[in-house]
């Protein structure tokens, strides 16, 4: 049978990442803001995992980023 999970995606239409800012995102204390604290996507990866979860993220530089969770249900 089929893992049931819920997804939960979101996208925006704006500048999107460089292909650095994507590969590194999920690493504590990067930060591409001046005022960053550059813990805010990996604290996150880090709960998502927790709950037994996924997230991925996708972006195309101009275009927009789309940020997706998984969690798995039942």
């Amino acid at each position: 049978g089929t893992d049931a999970f819920v997804r939960l995606s979101v996208a925006d239409n704006g500048s999107g990442m460089s292909a650095e800012t994507l590969d590194r995102m999920f690493e504590p204390f990067y930060s591409t803001r001046a005022t960053g604290s550059g813990l805010g996507m990996a604290i996150t990866k880090q709960l998502v995992t927790q709950m037994n979860g996924t997230i991925s993220v996708v972006s195309q530089t101009g275009k927009g980023t789309t940020v997706t969770v998984n969690f798995p249900i039942g």
